[in-house]
């Protein structure tokens, strides 16, 4: 296995499962990018919880649906699932590839 390739650390979904998750509102999406990067675009209804100051005790209650963690690109979501590892948060999804996928894939976005 080559550095940084294989299987993920986290599980993740693709832009157009996590399309369709929310679509049939089966998931909830928390967007770990800073606020200023957030308020220039996110994945419509995403919460915004930054990274630099994430808590995964302050992770909001998803009422049995699936959070997934985003970013730009995938590193700062999975440093955040990282940090709920710690934390036993049975939070353990993110986003392929963040918002900059999402965005790819021409899924709206919320500004």
């Amino acid at each position: 296995m080559v550095f940084g390739f294989g299987t993920p650390k986290h599980p993740e979904v693709t832009a157009q499962e996590l399309d369709a998750m929310l679509r049939s509102g089966k998931a909830v999406v928390v967007d770990v990018r800073e606020v200023d990067e957030f308020e220039s675009g996110h994945i419509p209804g995403a919460i915004n919880m930054p990274l630099s100051t994430f808590q995964p005790s302050r992770l909001p209650d998803t009422a049995g649906k699936t959070l997934v963690l985003n970013c730009l690109g995938g590193k700062r979501s999975a440093m955040a699932l990282d940090k709920c590892a710690v934390a036993q948060s049975a939070v353990d999804t993110h986003l392929a590839g963040g918002f900059g996928a999402w965005q790819s894939a021409g899924l709206p976005v919320e500004r």
